[in-house]
Parts: C-alpha cells; structure tokens; sequence
C-alpha cells in the first residue's frame, strides 16, 4: 500500500515537470493551471493502470500448482470507467497440492482448498477447505474445524472449471 501511495505520487509530480516542460518550452504561453491538471491526470491514470493490472499481478505471484478456477468484475460508481470496461475485483484459485482423492461409498470424493483473493483497500485472501463427489458434482465447504456445512451443499456443473480440475 504505501508503495502504491508513493507510485501514484512520483508519477503525478512526473505529469506535472512533463507541464511545467510543455509550459517552458512554448514561452509560457501555456496557462499555469496546466501544471496541477497533468499532475493529477498522472495521478488518476497511474489508478487506473494499477486497478486494472492488479488480477494479473496476483496471478502471477500464484504458484504453478494453483489453477483459476472463478472470478468476479464488478462496477462501481466513483469509477465511472468501469461502467465501460469492468475491472476484476475478486476471483478464486484451487490448490492442485492440496487434492486429497477418497474412495467413499457415495463414489469418488475429494478434499481440497479454495482460495479467494479480493481487490479491496487493502487485499484480502482467505481459503475454505471443500469436498466434492465425483460422481454426483456436489460440493460440500467445510468449516475451520474441517466439519460439513451442509446447507451450503451446492450442485455444480460437469463442465464447470473447478470439477474438470478436481475430478479428472
């Protein structure tokens, strides 16, 4: 966060020398309020650079062993841009490590980790261990003490990128 804060600051005062150049070099002929506007407009695009390029930045900082499996974009109304080009804010990756395949007398189960990365001011993960039947595609979340939340017991699809992942 605090590097973000001191990019977002360097790149306004860049903007801005890149005015006060501009203003120099046409012998001042250009007005002074140039100087603020190309600072913030450095400011503002360095957001926009940076909130747009954050999922693939997480991305890449995932393991090899972790594989996409769901994300979110979403709109937001003090960010007008998004309204035209939706920005990821949140999306979740298996850990391949962490498949534990058992043979249960429903069929073929297996255990596993979800994580769940989402863009807020300050990023948040958290994991949930789940089961999933093979056989019937139904996926079960566990709580922190590895118990059954049964009325989260959902049906998910055969074609879907988590049991292609899981089950194959």
């Amino acid at each position: 966060m605090l590097w973000t804060i001191l990019a977002i600051v360097v790149s306004g005062l860049g903007a801005a020398g890149i005015a006060m150049l501009l203003r120099k070099l046409t012998g001042n002929r250009l007005p002074k309020w140039i100087i603020p506007a190309f600072g913030g407009l450095g400011m503002l695009s360095y957001q926009i650079y940076y909130e747009y390029s954050w999922f693939d930045h997480q991305m890449q900082r995932q393991p090899a062993e972790s594989v996409l499996v769901a994300s979110e974009t979403g709109e937001v109304f003090w960010r007008p841009w998004t309204f035209y080009w939706p920005m990821t804010t949140a999306f979740t990756v298996l850990d391949r490590k962490s498949l534990l395949r058992e043979d249960a007398a429903g069929g073929d189960v297996v255990a596993f980790n979800l994580y769940r990365f989402e863009k807020q001011h300050v990023d948040r993960v958290s994991y949930q261990p789940h089961l999933l039947n093979c056989i019937t595609a139904e996926l079960l979340p566990l709580d922190a003490q590895k118990k059954p939340q049964l009325k989260q017991l959902k049906q998910i699809a055969k074609d879907d990128v988590l049991y292609q992942q899981v089950c194959q």
